[in-house]
């Protein structure tokens, strides 16, 4: 019988605790846990019974075959209390609960819908788009009602021509809402590189959007908001990239149960390409290492099956960046590829900011060859990095 692990932790904040007991039913929607401080509702993604509890999850072993029917949330007039009992979070990896986020009015401000979809190999949330724009327009409406933005924009990169073409056509009758074409470069996605693009407003590293009346939010998320109020469903899916060393070429999972483990998915896509490394959770740039039994979660975009590592002999020096490649990361990448790391070297733009390290300018990569000289030194005959253009 297949078993589903809903993670506790699936936000920003403190994990979650259960409400559940073991032995317990539970339908699919039905909530199971709830935010202990800074959080989101947890709902179950399955129709089962309980059979473990943890600090870190809830298994639920599945009684009936999978089915998209759902419990429906509470029907409430208050849009903004919807979107909290729904658990949603920020789709695109933050995990920030929404409905935090969307507690505040922005009357002369400018609401942000996130479709760059930057990182490679990632394209759920374009595929979706091009299926949903009239919902993501629904739920961006949603959103202007709730902050009182007069104006929203939907900022997507130029060269996804088919999914601009759905949204000029579910705006059309929409003065207020803008379709903004950004440039195919990466971290086009970084919250504060998308306001620079669209607006012409230059934050500071560690400057939150709201302090210049913006709010950005993952399109997908902008979504998973239009089914909340509309459909009262509960944030209990999630849409999917599953490519690299898989059989076929890449594939889009559409409402992927929360909870079902990695491997599930790879199958689902055919299966491995062997040889093969590591599973990304994410995308290559961010994405982080995890196991065949990893649960989906509320932020997972991406299952990428990597290449073996190749075996590197010569010492190593990394180049840290926060758009990109983070020193746990690349550290991990060298160790795997069995090099010794012997410099360490940040980006010529991260700064400092409250005990963080932070791009002073995202998507504007500085030469390097100051650090580059510096790892040399300390005895490095190969730099590993992540998105310098140098």
């Amino acid at each position: 019988m297949t078993i589903c692990y809903i993670p506790l932790k699936q936000h920003v904040g403190a994990p979650c605790e259960a409400i559940v007991s073991i032995n317990q039913e539970v339908k699919r929607g039905e909530l199971i846990a709830k935010p202990n401080g800074l959080g989101a509702n947890i709902h179950s993604s399955i129709t089962g019974v309980v059979t473990s509890i943890d600090n870190e999850k809830i298994g639920i072993t599945m009684t009936d075959v999978p089915t998209a029917d759902y419990l429906p949330l509470t029907e409430n007039s208050d849009k903004l209390a919807m979107i909290e009992a729904a658990g949603i979070v920020g789709a695109g990896g933050a995990g920030f609960p929404t409905h935090i986020k969307l507690n505040n009015k922005i009357p002369n401000g400018v609401f942000i819908v996130n479709d760059a979809e930057c990182e490679a190999l990632l394209h759920h949330n374009i595929q979706q788009t091009q299926k949903y724009a009239t919902q993501i327009v629904e739920g961006t409406k949603h959103v202007m009602s709730i902050t009182e933005a007069p104006k929203a924009v939907i900022a997507i990169k130029d060269k996804n021509r088919q999914a601009v073409i759905e949204l000029l056509k579910a705006t059309k009758d929409e003065p207020m809402i803008e379709v903004y074409r950004l440039p195919d470069i990466y971290p086009a996605g970084d919250e504060r590189m998308i306001i620079r693009e669209v607006l012409g407003i230059e934050l500071n590293p560690g400057q939150l959007p709201i302090e210049v009346d913006v709010i950005v939010s993952n399109v997908e998320t902008v979504k998973r908001i239009s089914e909340a109020i509309d459909d009262r469903k509960p944030f209990i899916d999630k849409d999917v990239t599953v490519a690299g060393r898989v059989v076929g070429e890449s594939h889009v999972f559409e409402n992927t149960p929360i909870g079902f483990p990695v491997i599930d998915l790879i199958e689902c896509a055919g299966g491995y390409i062997h040889p093969h490394g590591e599973i990304v959770m994410g995308g290559p740039m961010t994405g982080r290492s995890v196991e065949e039994s990893t649960p989906i979660n509320k932020t997972t975009g991406g299952i990428l099956v990597a290449m073996p590592y190749p075996q590197e002999t010569r010492p190593i020096g990394i180049l840290i960046c926060e758009c990109g490649g983070s020193e746990e990361r690349l550290t991990e990448i060298a160790n795997n590829m069995g090099a010794e790391v012997v410099a360490k070297e940040m980006c010529k733009r991260m700064v400092e900011v409250n005990g963080r390290y932070r791009c002073s300018k995202p998507g504007v990569c500085p030469g390097q060859a100051e650090k580059v000289m510096k790892m040399k030194k300390a005895g490095a005959e190969v730099i590993l990095t992540g998105t310098c253009s140098d």
